[in-house]
């Protein structure tokens, strides 16, 4: 192979005369990469553009051939790879940075297709609040009020929720006469096996008062079952000064049912106040309080500061409950 060295390929070039025109568009789109001269020859700064490059490769001998270093070429290559590593690092933290989304709850309704599977699921459950759903594929009204259920069983992990299908098959519908159901949407509410309360045709709304008032057992609201617990409480706060908003009602008691979300939202916003529950109808000491506190109509909200029976309200208006913790609070209200 013939090799060529730097003066010989120079002398080559430059014996080479270069056409010009007579206009000045001589070589325009590659004249814009060779440095400006003071010489207006173009062969002459053809000359000094390849002379300069030829600094990059060593200096030859006249017996050598023109090759490029493997070494320098090779350190090259590097500060290119490392440059360009560089580029996108920079790029990458340039970026915002992707928040993780939040990854949906799992639904927690249990489809159960039998009594057989119905009583196991009841049993299983113990004394956990158990809401079933008795359903029908061809019922505008399951179809809609299903999806709330299932956005309940993701937040409410101390109840249980079951789904009957009561058109599904023999057994499902052979359930449904068992339980006496008429009518779909069909909500039954069991504790310990036993059915506490039920309601038919009912919106979110009220499903998740239900929800609240029957299994609550998380929220601020202090569960009371007897006189000792009520006597108890009021010698826990005797003498702090604290407000205590006793709420009597009825297990059955639509009203009572329809407040109980506001009082358990009070219950998280109003610190200095302490918030507790009885139901009436629970047992005879319940009934035997409810009687002694000349308590008729329910629900009853009883206020009591220091031992002392401080006032009382009547009814299940939001509004003119809050109203009346406040006045209890020493803060001036008007209506």
């Amino acid at each position: 192979m013939a090799s060529c060295s730097s003066s010989s390929l120079t002398s080559f070039l430059l014996s080479k005369p270069l056409k010009t025109s007579s206009s000045s568009s001589f070589l325009p789109s590659h004249l814009a990469f060779f440095p400006k001269s003071n010489s207006s020859s173009p062969k002459k700064r053809l000359k000094q553009h390849f002379v300069s490059h030829l600094a990059f490769f060593p200096k030859p001998n006249s017996s050598s051939p023109c090759v490029l270093p493997k070494t320098q070429l090779k350190k090259h290559a590097t500060s290119l790879v490392k440059a360009s590593t560089a580029a996108n690092e920079t790029s990458k933290t340039d970026e915002p940075a992707k928040q993780p989304q939040p990854q949906p709850q799992p639904q927690r309704v249990q489809r159960v297709h039998s009594a057989e599977e119905f009583d196991a699921a009841l049993r299983a459950a113990k004394d956990r609040l158990v809401v079933v759903e008795f359903a029908k594929r061809d019922s505008d009204q399951s179809s809609q009020i299903y999806p709330f259920m299932v956005q309940l069983s993701r937040t409410c992990n101390d109840v249980d929720f079951i789904l009957v299908m009561g058109d599904e098959s023999d057994a499902t519908k052979a359930l449904c006469l068992r339980e006496n159901i008429d009518q779909v949407p069909h909500f039954s509410f069991y504790k310990s096996m036993t059915k506490i309360h039920e309601e038919e045709a009912i919106g979110p709304d009220q499903l998740e008062g239900d929800v609240l008032y029957y299994g609550d057992s998380h929220s601020g609201v202090v569960q009371l079952h007897s006189r000792a617990d009520v006597e108890r409480l009021i010698d826990e706060h005797r003498g702090n000064g604290k407000l205590i908003v006793l709420d009597v009602g009825l297990k059955h008691c639509g009203p009572c049912v329809k407040v109980y979300p506001t009082v358990v939202k009070l219950s998280r916003q109003m610190e200095t106040v302490v918030f507790a529950r009885m139901n009436g109808d629970e047992n005879e000491s319940c009934m035997e309080f409810l009687r002694d506190m000349e308590v008729v109509e329910v629900p009853t909200f009883v206020f009591i500061r220091d031992g002392k029976i401080c006032g009382r309200y009547v009814g299940s208006g939001k509004g003119e409950l809050i109203g009346e913790i406040l006045r209890y609070q020493g803060v001036r209200v008007t209506y």
